[in-house]
């Protein structure tokens, strides 16, 4: 059987390419609204939180801009009016249509920000409207309720951003994404073991540091949506500060990272550390080195740390569809879901 969410996880390459084609001849356009501005402010839901991180990540480490993932309720709840001059205000959201971000990024630019939508609803969603400048990515419909094309569409758009911040990295990189992706789905690596390895677990801890951080937290969310899985997210600084007391036989870890970069040697010395204490460590990408000290690897991208993110979600996105048929659930559907979820 073939899902939908397999289905689109194997559109991605395309989406990538038409999202770049379309956003890079824009990075003009963000410097120039970023002149304007001193840092940063993400205001996000969900999957678009998760590729948040990522920006966040992005901005401060290659554009040294200072950034924070907003609380929509400050504004929708609390109705509090701050003073964002000097912020750039990033709204994320898939459909463009999620009531809560719109409200809080048109707060933001209400409070004196310069406001962007990251958003696949296109130029007329309500995101778009409301923002300075939208950045639409071109991933298509997505039907299958986990967001995948979607999702590493945002991190295009988000690595086209951070261009325009004036980032310290090759553009070039970015071209080379949707070949790598590609590159992923027809060799994930040792899937079918991975699979096995947490059939018959009730739980996962998954950690990245750094820019792989957002790869963590959405492979978690993913394996808790679509497998129920009780996946927790976690820095590998953070888990290394009590929460590894549950990685255990019953409780694997799957340890994700970039190929380079300096979080490298910290996930390594963690996959030893989980194994040395006889539990599953699972890794995804960190090249030899780090396939070397885990239990089974799944492969990363041929990138380097700054765009890794964009191809490091994919074994995991393969790995979310395949468990969940294997556990008998509908991966297109997972209980009480919805594909655009509203909050107050």
């Amino acid at each position: 059987m073939t899902t939908k969410m397999r289905s689109e996880i194997a559109e991605q390459p395309a989406a990538l390419q038409a999202t770049l084609d379309a956003l890079l001849p824009r990075v003009g356009e963000v410097e120039r609204l970023a002149r304007e501005t001193r840092q940063l402010l993400f205001v996000a839901r969900g999957t678009s939180d998760n590729a948040a991180v990522y920006g966040r990540y992005l901005a401060e480490a290659h554009a040294g801009r200072l950034s924070t993932l907003g609380a929509p309720s400050i504004a929708t709840t609390y109705r509090r009016r701050l003073d964002l001059d000097g912020v750039l205000a990033v709204g994320l959201s898939q459909s463009g249509r999620t009531e809560e971000i719109v409200e809080t990024l048109a707060w933001a630019r209400d409070c004196g920000a310069r406001t962007v939508a990251v958003t696949n609803g296109g130029e007329e969603s309500p995101l778009a409207q409301a923002a300075d400048l939208a950045l639409c990515t071109l991933a298509g419909e997505e039907e299958a309720v986990p967001a995948t094309k979607t999702y590493t569409t945002q991190l295009a758009a988000l690595a086209v951003l951070g261009l325009g911040l004036g980032a310290d990295v090759d553009p070039g990189d970015l071209r080379r994404v949707p070949e790598a992706v590609e590159k992923l789905i027809g060799d994930p690596g040792d899937l079918d073991e991975v699979v096995d390895g947490l059939a018959d677990k009730p739980g996962v801890v998954v950690s990245g540091r750094g820019l792989a951080f957002s790869t963590a937290l959405e492979t978690a969310l993913k394996l808790k949506e679509a497998c129920y899985l009780h996946a927790m997210g976690l820095s590998y600084a953070d888990l290394l500060h009590g929460p590894i007391a549950v990685v255990d036989a019953d409780t694997p870890a799957v340890l994700v990272a970039a190929g380079d970069g300096p979080t490298l040697d910290g996930t390594v010395a963690l996959a030893e550390r989980v194994t040395g204490a006889g539990a599953a460590a699972f890794t995804v990408g960190g090249g030899p080195r780090l396939a070397a000290a885990g239990t089974a690897a799944l492969n990363g991208p041929d990138l380097p740390e700054w765009v890794a993110p964009l191809g490091l979600i994919v074994p995991g996105q393969l790995l979310t569809e395949a468990l969940s048929r294997r556990l008998g659930i509908d991966p297109d559907a997972p209980r009480g879901l919805n594909k655009v979820t509203q909050t107050d």
